[in-house]
């Protein structure tokens, strides 16, 4: 199996269900962890930060994003990151289906993007599901909120600290709650 290979397939939401799978995953896990120890294990400049961050993600991470770590993922290699992002610390990773933020992100402390969900059945409960999680521009996710996969947040659209996403957020709207509904739309001045 091949990361690119990996990505392919993740796209197309098939379970992940095989040895083959399985044992990539783990080889990608050991590895993520490996640049997570070193990114918090102790101070480093914001720098260092952005190019332990670019090796996790395999690629180049814009000057302008800012990441206070500590920072968990259990995959790290479909991971994506537009300009003036801003990730909080101990914020959780499961990039495995894909997680992208938009240009002028904010996330708090504390938020889990989660882009597996496993079989419901007890017997196809060690089954995992992939599907990408997409912020589009300027979202603010307030602290310890949860992104569930499958889940696309609008431009400008605010999810409240310690809302459970579930589902699509529109663009220019404010969602919190258990599972996270509607509070308000959001006026341009």
């Amino acid at each position: 199996m091949t990361l690119d290979r990996f990505l392919e397939y993740v796209r197309t939401g098939q379970p992940l269900d095989t040895e083959e799978l399985h044992c990539f995953m783990d080889r990608m896990s050991d590895r993520a962890r490996r640049i997570t120890f070193r990114l918090n294990s102790a101070y480093r400049t914001p720098d260092e930060v952005r190019r332990l961050l670019s090796e996790l993600i395999g690629c180049e991470v814009d000057p302008t994003v800012r990441l206070f770590p500590p920072l968990y993922t259990d995959f790290g290699q479909n991971i994506r990151l537009g300009r003036e992002v801003f990730i909080n610390a101990c914020c959780h990773f499961q990039d495995h289906g894909g997680i992208t933020l938009g240009d002028g992100c904010q996330i708090g402390h504390n938020v889990v993007f989660a882009t597996l969900d496993h079989g419901l059945a007890p017997e196809k409960r060690k089954t995992t599901y992939p599907a990408p999680i997409v912020l589009g521009r300027n979202v603010w996710v307030g602290a310890n909120a949860t992104i569930l996969r499958g889940v696309t947040i609008g431009d400008n659209a605010v999810v409240a600290a310690g809302a459970v996403v579930t589902r699509d957020v529109e663009a220019g709207t404010v969602v919190g709650g258990v599972p996270a509904r509607v509070i308000r739309k959001i006026e341009n001045k």
